[in-house]
């Protein structure tokens, strides 16, 4: 686990492409574009796995606080614990950044998403729409809603 270099940084649209396609047995999909190389470059802290990366943790400031803006772990790279690693580092770094807690958008009944945060610490905060608006954002892209119940999860940091 480490900080991405910058000349890595065109290489990880194309990681979380190949990563959300995991989704597609499942029928969610298409899936918004993945993030653009400036997002990756304006993010907190982008960390990665491997060299070159396989694996990425995207934090970005949201509402003041920070927000796991994206995980992805290349498919032939899964079940290695590469995603539970990035997370946990993901976490510590926030800390260390002052951080109180740490938050997340995901799908509550994806086995990947809402049970696996759930297992690092994450509870499920509100629906992602809902938390938005409370806090003056504008809502996800519609398209997320449509595979299922999109909530905030959020783990409190030491």
């Amino acid at each position: 686990m480490r900080p991405v270099r910058p000349d890595e940084l065109d290489a990880l649209p194309e990681l979380e492409r190949a990563a959300d396609t995991i989704y597609a047995p499942l029928g969610i999909g298409p899936l918004p574009s993945p993030g653009t190389v400036e997002e990756f470059r304006s993010a907190l802290f982008v960390l990665v796995s491997g060299d070159p990366p396989v694996g990425l943790a995207r934090i970005d400031e949201l509402a003041g606080g920070a927000h796991l803006e994206q995980l992805s772990v290349h498919p032939d790279q899964a079940k290695q614990g590469i995603g539970r690693a990035l997370l946990k580092f993901a976490c510590g770094w926030a800390a260390a950044a002052g951080y109180d807690e740490l938050t997340l958008a995901t799908y509550r009944d994806v086995r990947w998403n809402g049970p696996f945060y759930a297992s690092e610490g994450f509870v499920e905060v509100a629906l992602v729409d809902d938390w938005y608006r409370d806090r003056g954002l504008p809502p996800e892209a519609p398209v997320m809603a449509r595979f299922g119940t999109r909530i905030i999860m959020a783990r409190p940091l030491p």
